[in-house]
């Protein structure tokens, strides 16, 4: 560290501690306390409930969460995949070429995702091509806007890797699919994990986009949010916010158990 005095840590932690707690701790909490507050007009809630949460596990709130679901993982395992084969494909080619289109596989990323979501709306909204008010409209909005992360996590767990391995591979006899399958693709599996939990943990939480073209049979957990809230049901809005959080970070917790035994292997 560069404070070397033990005040001056104190002081630094202190501090630090003190900007954690507002910036994250206090908002988390507000949102806690709102979950399972039946009225606040003071300071504190009053009348704390847990009806906001039994209202997120029924009828249209469950469905919410069922779809973000779906959508997260077949959006972060089309996402995988397609960065995955792109990733393997380009680090053969030459540097120039090959920083061209890694700026190409990052442009959905830099760009605000309500744009993205625009974009596809009006490319999808006419024949030949007519995917407006489909579920796959939506698919297609997640993947496009996670598919940069996915390909950056590969690309990074690729550069990584020895050529040693595949070489030796080679000079015993293996083909090039069995080197993918049985050398390649196991050395890079806890990026591989690591791409599909941030894909998924995106996905989760995006709403620009998804808000540009969801249709009404296809709602997203954070598109049901915006509307309470918008509507002014801030504490049910509260209550699926902590569902949200909840299953995501079940879903991380997960996936990185898996990722730590791959790497262990």
């Amino acid at each position: 560290m560069l404070v070397w005095s033990s005040l001056g840590r104190a002081l630094t932690y202190t501090l630090t501690l003190l900007l954690f707690a507002l910036l994250y701790g206090l908002p988390i909490g507000v949102i806690a306390l709102a979950s399972v507050a039946g009225q606040w007009n003071g300071v504190w809630p009053s009348g704390l409930t847990m009806r906001h949460f039994a209202n997120a596990f029924h009828g249209d709130s469950f469905d919410l969460l069922r779809v973000s679901l779906y959508t997260g993982f077949i959006a972060s395992a089309l996402a995988l995949l397609c960065g995955t084969w792109a990733a393997i494909a380009l680090r053969r080619f030459r540097p120039l070429p090959k920083r061209v289109l890694d700026a190409l596989f990052f442009i959905p990323s830099a760009v605000p995702s309500v744009s993205v979501g625009l974009g596809l709306l009006v490319a999808f909204s006419k024949p030949p091509v007519l995917l407006n008010g489909t579920t796959a409209i939506v698919i297609i909005a997640h993947f496009v806007l996670i598919s940069a992360f996915s390909y950056g996590n590969v690309a990074a767990g690729l550069a990584r890797i020895p050529p040693d391995f595949e070489q030796v591979a080679e000079s015993l006899g293996a083909r090039p699919l069995y080197r993918l399958w049985r050398v390649t693709l196991p050395l890079v599996a806890p990026y591989l994990i690591a791409a599909f939990s941030l894909s998924i943990a995106l996905s989760m939480g995006e709403l620009g986009a998804t808000v540009m073209v969801y249709p009404p049979g296809w709602v997203t957990l954070p598109v049901g949010i915006f509307t309470l809230s918008d509507r002014g049901a801030i504490f049910d809005a509260s209550a699926l916010t902590i569902v949200l959080a909840v299953t995501t970070l079940i879903v991380l917790v997960g996936l990185s158990r898996i990722s730590t035994r791959a790497a262990a292997r």
